[in-house]
């Protein structure tokens, strides 16, 4: 039997998307705290360096870059000065989302106008949620094979929605194709010692649930059958458990409560 080379908490050397805040702010966090060093890619420069000072004690590093994920030229420049800042580079968590909810078509019931879901925010959507990854892990990828670095991790962050959430046409779409393409990336990139696994959290504790009006918030819990939403530090565990496990790869970890969408 052969165990393969691990990447440990305290080595990792990580990308976060969307790192400035939710999900990806307590991933940075979290991170640093095991002594990881993390380059925050996000467009709010505030709050990146908000949240690189909230590290600036912890055992590890943050640093911050400014990307746009959906833009071809910012993920290159982002994944070459992580690269330089950090003094290597072996993990990715693309966790950089946003959402465009609406119906496909909707008629209206006092003019009977069909309202139709716009290419607008199909196309903003899909270009942030799947184009984003595929552009980080593949510039990640090229850097972890020119570099020859053994061995990395790519962690991608889903969603429930993957099966198909009312509303969520683009949503839905996009993060089940990161699903698949998890899989795919898997099976590609395994000869390189890069490693590629997915989370798909159910409801989370971040600033989008706790602006919603109460009385929706505890009808959309209801759905869960631990009846309440997750802290993103316990999706923070799934991560932690595809960065450190070699023999996980290709897969997609649920952590949403039990929900069934």
């Amino acid at each position: 039997m052969h165990l393969g080379d691990f990447v440990q908490l305290s080595d990792l050397k990580a990308i976060v998307t969307g790192g400035a805040s939710g999900m990806g702010r307590a991933f940075t966090l979290e991170l640093a705290r095991q002594g990881a060093a993390v380059t925050i890619a996000d467009l709010d420069e505030d709050a990146m360096a908000a949240v690189a000072a909230e590290a600036a004690e912890l055992p590890g590093s943050v640093h911050t870059q400014r990307a746009n994920v959906a833009e071809e030229a910012d993920v290159v420049a982002l994944v070459d000065a992580a690269h330089e800042a950090m003094g290597g580079l072996n993990g990715l968590v693309n966790n950089a989302g946003i959402f465009r909810d609406g119906l496909l078509v909707k008629k209206d019931r006092e003019t009977g106008a069909v309202k139709k879901l716009s290419l607008d925010k199909w196309n903003a959507v899909i270009a942030v949620d799947l184009t984003g990854p595929f552009l980080c892990t593949r510039e990640f990828a090229a850097k972890m094979i020119e570099t020859d670095t053994k061995p990395s991790v790519v962690v991608n962050i889903s969603s429930v929605a993957r099966h198909g959430n009312m509303g969520q046409t683009n949503y839905s779409a996009a993060k089940a194709g990161l699903v698949a393409d998890t899989k795919l990336w898997a099976q590609e990139l395994a000869r390189y010692g890069v490693r590629v696994g997915a989370i798909a959290p159910g409801f989370v504790d971040t600033p989008i649930l706790q602006g919603m009006k109460p009385e929706v918030l505890e009808g959309m819990l209801k759905a869960v059958p631990l009846r309440r939403a997750a802290a993103p530090e316990e999706i923070f565990l799934a991560v932690k458990f595809i960065v450190e496990c070699d023999y996980f790869t290709g897969r997609c970890i649920d952590v949403d409560g039990g929900i069934t969408i």
